[in-house]
C-alpha cells in the first residue's frame, strides 16, 4: 500500500540534508498523473539543488532515504538530484548530482563510494522528466515550475523518449506492461503533441490501434491496474513492438523533415 506521509518524509530529508540550498522537491510520474498504482507504479521524484552536494551530504541522504523506500510501494522511489544551473537554461544530456533507485541498492551496499561515483553523470531520461514536470508535475516544496524549469526542446524530449523505447522488441519479453503503454504514449506525442501517463497512453491506443494489437493494449491496461503479470503471446507483442517502432521512426522523421519544430515544453 502506499503511504502519504512518505512524501512529508521525504520533503523534510531533502530539507535537513541540503538546507538553503534546497531549491525544490517536485514529484512527476503516475502519482503526479492520478493514475497511481502501488503494485505496479514507483514514486518519482526530483530535487532541485542552489550547489552540488558534498560526500557526507549524499551518503547522509543515501542512508535516510533507504529506509523512506522500505515505506515505499513494491517499485519503490526513482529521485534524482539535480543543480538548478541546469534546468534553465536546460541543458542536454542533463548533468544529475545524484541519482537512487531500488536496482542500483546492491551496489551502495558493497561499495557506497563507487555508487556515489556512479550515480554521478549525465541522464537523457531527465529531459522526458523536466517535460513532464513542466507539463503535469507537482511542486511538494519551494519554488513554482516555471522559476525553475526552463522549456525543453521538442528534440530534446524525443530523443530522450526514443533512448527509451529503441529496444522495444527486447524490452516487451521482458516487461510487457510497461512497454506496450509506453510505446503507445511516445507515439500519441508524435502523432498529436499529446503529454500522456502510461495509462492515458494505453488508452490513447485503444482508440487508435486495430485488431489484434488493440487487445494486446487492452490486456496491458488490465494487468497495469490490477497488478496482475502479464503473458501474452510472444509473437503478437514482437509484431505490436516492430509496427509501433516504425510509425515512432515515421513520426520521428517527419519532426526532423519539418525542421526540427524547435517547439519548446
Amino acid at each position: 500500500m502506499y503511504d502519504p506521509s512518505l512524501l512529508e518524509d521525504f520533503v523534510f530529508l531533502c530539507q535537513e540534508v541540503l538546507a538553503e540550498a534546497l531549491t525544490g522537491v517536485y514529484l512527476h510520474g503516475s502519482l503526479a498523473m492520478g493514475c497511481f498504482n502501488p503494485a505496479t507504479s514507483d514514486v518519482d521524484l526530483i530535487v532541485v539543488s542552489e550547489r552540488a552536494m558534498s560526500r557526507e551530504q549524499k551518503l547522509c541522504l543515501m542512508e535516510r532515504l533507504i529506509g523512506l523506500n522500505g515505506r515505499a510501494p513494491a517499485k519503490g522511489i526513482e529521485m534524482s538530484v539535480v543543480l538548478r544551473s541546469f534546468c534553465d537554461p536546460f541543458v542536454y544530456p542533463t548533468p544529475f548530482d545524484l541519482h537512487f533507485s531500488p536496482m542500483h541498492l546492491p551496489l551502495y551496499r558493497a561499495d557506497p563510494d563507487a555508487y556515489l561515483q556512479q550515480m554521478h553523470g549525465v541522464d537523457p531520461d531527465l529531459a522526458a522528466h523536466f517535460t513532464m514536470i513542466r507539463q503535469r508535475g507537482i511542486v511538494l516544496y519551494g519554488a513554482p515550475v516555471p522559476d525553475v524549469f526552463g522549456p525543453v526542446d521538442d528534440a530534446y524530449y524525443i530523443d530522450s523518449l526514443w533512448l527509451d523505447v529503441q529496444n522495444a522488441q527486447k524490452d516487451i519479453c521482458e516487461n510487457p506492461i510497461y512497454t506496450v503503454l509506453n510505446l503507445c504514449r511516445v507515439l500519441a506525442f508524435l502523432q498529436e503533441r499529446a503529454y500522456l501517463s502510461k495509462r492515458e497512453g494505453g488508452e490513447w491506443g485503444l482508440r487508435h490501434l486495430r485488431a489484434p494489437h488493440d487487445a494486446l493494449v487492452a490486456q496491458a491496461l488490465r494487468c497495469y491496474r490490477s497488478g496482475q503479470a502479464m503473458r501474452p503471446d510472444e509473437a503478437l507483442t514482437r509484431s505490436f513492438a516492430q509496427q509501433m517502432l516504425s510509425e515512432i521512426r515515421r513520426g520521428m522523421a517527419r519532426f526532423h523533415h519539418r525542421g526540427g519544430n524547435r517547439h519548446e515544453c
